[in-house]
């Protein structure tokens, strides 16, 4: 739809870079003005610390843009690049090669090409495995990290990520000395986060459960580390993206849940002094901006998360600096289905709108909104999000099948305050049906009690969800007809749909699973873990969850998937989807 997305604000303001239809543009916030940067699709970019030089990739080629003399070369390198980054200075740039296999970590500036840190051919003596540096390993994306090597503030040091049997961090000097970040890898075996953005670097290491973890600050020198927090959860703990970080004061920003004396909230701590109210469910912290009546190195914390509606998504602006009022929140704008908040410098960026210098503008024209218009309500005592999305010109009085959409399965939202989420599904709702979603226990956005209620009973908490909200919706909108009731999903959305089949025949008598996972235990494990517990120590729980486990059903459809008792192909087309669901 040219969207803008992976938007980069400078430090120093002047300048926002972003991809449009995998082509890189800049926007000069001077003058307003916008620019192709090279000719050609972009695979990846990133920029130094003001956003004056890019390093490109393409087709696994490394190009350096100057984007204030407007000049784009083509770099050298030792095999095909990804995730190339200049230092935050701008003199060096620093790339992988082999990412999926022995991975090495290289760095190209003034003294020409070197590897930094790589054992090509190396393998694992247990497992005989490959050795990688520098990318994120196997359970990072459960965590929600991306990346596997993190430039110094100044440019003199990589700490980077060596993937073997076990994940470590190392803190690598350019001139090839290197030390260990040293922890209790073997209690702590998960590296979930990583922050080296001022002082030195922030860690979250999490137990093997995921019950308990720790906020490590490392001292770039010794790789000593240091505890910052502890965070302990009964069920699991859940980091909040963009944390740790250091605050301009020194302060270490933390973010972690508030249980007790009544309240029930994902919150942030600043060296332990609460800064959010407990109404507010933080969901990223994007950074910060500067206060204009504020003490200097103390500015606002930019903020995206849900203050009583889960399905709006909104921007904060948090004050740091502690008053005796208590916190301090500020809205400052509603966030779309799949924006995100940019900040830098005193710039912010969410979708294509830019706040800057006191004015509002746009990296480009926006998309056209669509059509989409749900009806959304809170229903049953646990004031479930759900939302019903009619065929156009549907006449009230005229009664229709029911399609429940799971989504892609615990852990993810459906129900949103924007049309724009709601695209795909208005497409289904035009072929005959009322579409219900319903965001049931375990979906974020509400408190850390709701979405961990599903604890170890996953299927049975949602599925018990599912069905009281589609008995209280038909309160009021009496147009579903709940004697023909249809469940689709892909993925773990896939599985639910056709658990809802199996376990609950009486509400849902239809559906069809795309790519469903049959068995939690072929799923990564800091993933399955987390809902169901150690597969080892809990094998009812995993087969109580499995689709191999639970029979066969004529009325699931398959679809990329094979398992005896059920119907299935190798792919389905929507109309082919739409006469299954539509067999009554």
């Amino acid at each position: 739809m040219g969207y803008p997305y992976a938007v980069t604000v400078g430090a120093d303001s002047a300048r926002v870079l972003f991809l449009r239809c995998s082509e890189l543009w800049l926007l000069d916030l001077a003058d307003g003005t916008r620019r192709r940067v090279g000719a050609g699709p972009v695979d990846a970019y990133a920029t130094d610390r003001d956003a004056r030089i890019a390093a490109l990739v393409r087709g696994g080629e490394l190009f350096r843009a100057d984007l204030t003399e407007g000049t784009v070369v083509r770099v050298g390198t030792a095999g095909p690049a990804h995730d190339a980054r200049p230092d935050p200075t701008g003199t060096r740039i620093g790339y992988l090669t082999e990412p999926h296999g022995a991975a090495s970590l290289h760095v190209s500036g003034p003294d020409g090409d070197r590897l930094l840190a790589g054992e090509p051919g190396n393998a694992w003596r247990e497992h005989g495995g490959t050795i990688a540096w520098g990318v994120p390993g196997a359970s990072a994306g459960e965590f929600g990290r991306t990346r596997g090597w993190w430039w110094a503030p100044d440019g003199s040091q990589i700490l980077a990520v060596r993937s073997a049997r076990t994940v470590s961090l190392h803190l690598l000097d350019l001139d090839h000395g290197w030390v260990d970040v040293h922890w209790d890898r073997e209690t702590y075996p998960h590296l979930a986060q990583v922050r080296w953005a001022g002082g030195g670097p922030l860690i979250t290491v999490l137990r093997r459960m995921q019950q308990h973890g720790l906020v490590l600050s490392v001292d770039p020198r010794t790789g000593e580390t240091q505890v910052h927090a502890e965070l302990a959860d009964a069920r699991w703990v859940e980091p909040i993206p963009g944390t740790p970080r250091h605050l301009p004061d020194g302060r270490v920003l933390v973010g972690g849940e508030l249980a007790h004396d009544g309240f029930d909230a994902r919150c942030l701590f600043a060296d332990g002094s609460l800064l959010t109210p407990p109404g507010l469910y933080v969901r990223r912290v994007a950074g910060t901006l500067p206060r204009a009546d504020g003490p200097a190195g103390s500015p606002d914390l930019i903020v995206e998360g849900s203050l009583g509606d889960p399905a709006v998504r909104e921007i904060f602006r948090l004050r740091t600096s502690l008053g005796g009022g208590g916190p301090e929140l500020q809205r400052i704008a509603a966030l779309g289905a799949g924006e995100q908040v940019t900040v830098g410098g005193d710039v912010l960026i969410a979708g294509d709108r830019v706040w800057h210098a006191g004015r509002l503008i746009s990296l480009g024209d926006p998309p056209p909104s669509p059509s989409a218009a749900p009806v959304l309500e809170r229903v049953t005592d646990r004031r479930l999000s759900a939302g019903v999305l009619y065929p156009a010109g549907h006449v009230a009085g005229t009664r229709l099948p029911v399609l429940v959409t799971m989504g892609e399965g615990p852990g993810r939202q459906q129900v949103l305050a924007d049309p724009r989420a709601w695209r795909e599904r208005q497409r289904w709702a035009d072929s005959g049906f009322a579409v219900v979603s319903i965001d049931s226990r375990g979906t974020p956005g509400v408190a850390p009690s709701y979405e961990k209620a599903v604890h170890r009973r996953t299927a049975d908490v949602m599925l018990g969800d599912q069905a009281d909200a589609l008995r209280a919706l038909h309160g009021k909108h009496p147009d579903l007809d709940l004697g023909r009731v249809a469940a689709r999903g892909a993925g773990l959305g896939g599985w639910l749909a056709a658990m809802a089949v199996l376990r609950r025949p009486e509400v849902f008598h239809r559906a069809v699973a795309r790519e469903p996972v049959l068995d939690w235990a072929d799923l990564p494990a800091a993933f399955a873990e987390r809902y169901l517990g150690d597969r080892n120590d809990s094998p009812d729980v995993y087969a109580h969850h499995s689709l191999r486990e639970s029979g066969g059903s004529p009325d699931v459809l398959l679809v990329g998937a094979e398992l005896a008792g059920f119907p299935s192909r190798p792919a389905a087309t929507f109309e082919e989807e739409l006469t299954f669901l539509d067999g009554w």
